[in-house]
């Protein structure tokens, strides 16, 4: 297979003999806002975390923009921009001095990464914040500099886990604007307990449910479903949810 977003083909990873993920196989477009939803427990984070290369799977394959990510990992990171639930920044630097270090990691310097941190900085409003430790900076401040180092190389693929976590009403707004300016040239996988967040932003949502893929739907058709049954998107996903993993439902 060769995918220009994200294709992932029998992903299988079991912690401690568990499985977490099962046979996971989804694909996700360029220029595609899809929702990653399920309950704690259900997989997410290790689908996540497999596709961004931070944790190796037992089985299956994964390519980010047409690139296989067991065969040439370095190459697929740097196609690669990942939120993860915890932000990982380090407390001690400056929110300046975290962001120029993920560019210079990724590749970029002098007017290249000051043109690309300028760009950031005004879309996700981290003026106040440059130059304090990221000790000192409140829980949305430190979402939005781990966000800014996740797309500081402009990357084709965004792996965004709870991404809104910590963020007010009008920084989730803002997020959501900078997330629909970006997404026509990314292909974006978007994991939140939060289903109006998809609602805002997505046009697709997949399901996990103990490892295993239970819906995959548009949310347009969903929508129509839900007028016809005279319920709310929110009633389909939670039965979804609910369902045995061989219930599965295609777009």
């Amino acid at each position: 297979m060769t995918h220009t977003g994200i294709a992932v083909e029998g992903l299988r990873h079991s912690y401690g003999g568990r499985p977490a993920v099962d046979g996971l196989s989804f694909t996700v477009q360029k220029g595609e806002i899809v929702g990653f939803l399920g309950a704690n427990g259900a997989g997410k984070t290790t689908t996540l975390r497999a596709i961004a290369g931070t944790l190796e799977p037992d089985a299956g394959r994964i390519q980010v923009a047409g690139v296989d990510t067991r065969r040439d990992p370095l190459a697929a990171r740097t196609k690669t921009g990942y939120l993860a639930e915890h932000d990982g920044l380090w407390d001690g630097m400056s929110a300046h001095a975290v962001l120029c270090f993920h560019g210079a990691v990724r590749g970029l310097e002098g007017a290249a990464l000051e043109q690309r941190l300028a760009w950031l900085t005004q879309r996700l409003e981290l003026e106040p914040v440059l130059g304090k430790r990221v000790r000192e900076c409140s829980l949305g401040f430190r979402r939005r500099i781990a966000l800014a180092a996740a797309l500081v190389h402009d990357p084709e693929v965004v792996l965004l886990d709870e991404p809104t976590h910590g963020l007010d009403p009008l920084q989730t707004r803002a997020f959501r604007r900078l997330l629909l300016e970006i997404a026509p040239d990314k292909a974006v996988l978007f994991s939140t307990h939060v289903l109006q967040e998809v609602e805002a932003v997505c046009t697709r949502v997949l399901v996990l449910q103990a490892g295993h893929l239970v819906l995959d739907a548009h949310l347009a058709d969903l929508r129509l479903q839900a007028h016809a049954q005279r319920c709310t998107v929110e009633d389909l996903v939670v039965t979804a949810a609910a369902r045995q993993p061989a219930q599965v439902v295609a777009p």
